[in-house]
Formats: C-alpha cells, structure tokens, sequence
C-alpha cells in the first residue's frame, strides 16, 4: 500500500465470500491511498473553492502565502491555502479536502497566522468538530463545511466506489453548490460592517 499501514476487516462469521470482498475493499483503499490521488483530490479542493469565491466576487489576494499588506508570518514554515478579499475585509483560507479533520495544531496556528495577518481565518473543510467551530467563530472565522470529500471528475469512478462500496461522503461534483459559497457570502454580508 502506498500509505504504509494496514488494514484491519472485520465480518460476520456467517458471511461466506469475505476473502472477495475483503480484496475489493483493499483495492478501493489502496487507490485512494495513492499519493497521485491525494495531491489531485488536495488541488481540486482548492480549485472548487476558489472558482466559488470568485463567483460571488470574492477577489484573490494570494495562493500559498504567509504575508499580507506587509506582514510577513516567520514563527513557522507555515502559510494560507489563500487570501481573498471584499469590501476591504481579508479572509485567510485554509482548504482542506480530507476525509479526517484537520491537525488541531494545525488548526489553532492557522487560526494565529490570520490574526498575526489581520485576516479573519475561515476553513473549508468536509467537517469540523463542533468546539472547533467554537473556536473559530469565537477568533471572527467561520468554517465553511462542504459534507463530502471531492474528487475531480477523472477520479468519479474510484468516488463512487468509495460512496457505495465503502459507505463514505465522497462526490465527484463539477463546481461547488452556490448555496455553499451563498452561506458565507451571507455571513459575510450580516458582519461585514461589524468587522
């Protein structure tokens, strides 16, 4: 496997053809594994996200960066996936396109790369812990939750496998819902004289 762990399968001892479905499983695992894979599903989490934003006129500021307006982020090696702007308010992004959440120290630095910016910090994620999104709102951020994982349409085919075999929130869609990006634009909208 390309990620190196294992994988541990578990049936019920009534189940006659386990050995055929165990190796269906480990194929689907193994794709998806694939370090190809996750660069491609990381980039079209970004691509989507970004396409979004500039839909509802959210302007780009910078991709992969830690500086803005002359602040530059030393304290680690760390940056922001990207810096939109409206209506003088800066957003750092942070997408992430995973199954799992995020590092939680990952999180609470990237939360304190924004404010260090001037940014309010906003994450783009599948899911978020409830207390994160505590958090979050409580340092002016927002957490933009997308439900699925995205895979780009050239990698439909192993999403679908992953949705129906596997039982996972996967979606290979072609562009973000623009209710999704609507919810923050809203939010955007009800404090953006507030910030």
């Amino acid at each position: 496997m390309a990620w190196g762990g294992s994988i541990i399968l578990y049936w019920h001892n009534s189940f006659r053809y386990y050995k055929r479905e165990a190796n269906k499983v480990i194929k689907i695992v193994e794709a998806y594994s694939a370090d190809m894979v996750s660069f491609s599903v990381g980039q079209y989490g970004e691509l989507l996200t970004l396409e979004g934003f500039a839909k509802f006129q959210f302007v780009l500021k910078g991709r992969s960066v830690n500086e803005f307006i002359g602040k530059k982020w030393t304290s680690s090696n760390h940056n922001l996936d990207m810096i939109i702007e409206r209506d003088g308010v800066g957003y750092g992004i942070e997408i992430k396109n995973t199954l799992g959440y995020i590092n939680k120290e990952e999180f609470e630095l990237k939360i304190e790369l924004c404010q260090f910016l001037g940014l309010r910090p906003v994450f783009v994620a599948r899911m978020l812990p409830k207390n994160w999104m505590h958090v979050l709102i409580e340092h002016g951020g927002f957490g933009l939750l997308l439900k699925y994982q995205l895979f780009p349409p050239y990698l439909g085919t192993l999403a679908s496998q992953m949705e129906t075999e596997l039982g996972l929130p996967v979606k290979s869609p072609k562009s973000l819902f623009d209710g999704t990006i609507k919810r923050f634009e809203n939010w955007h909208k009800k404090n953006v004289n507030s910030f």
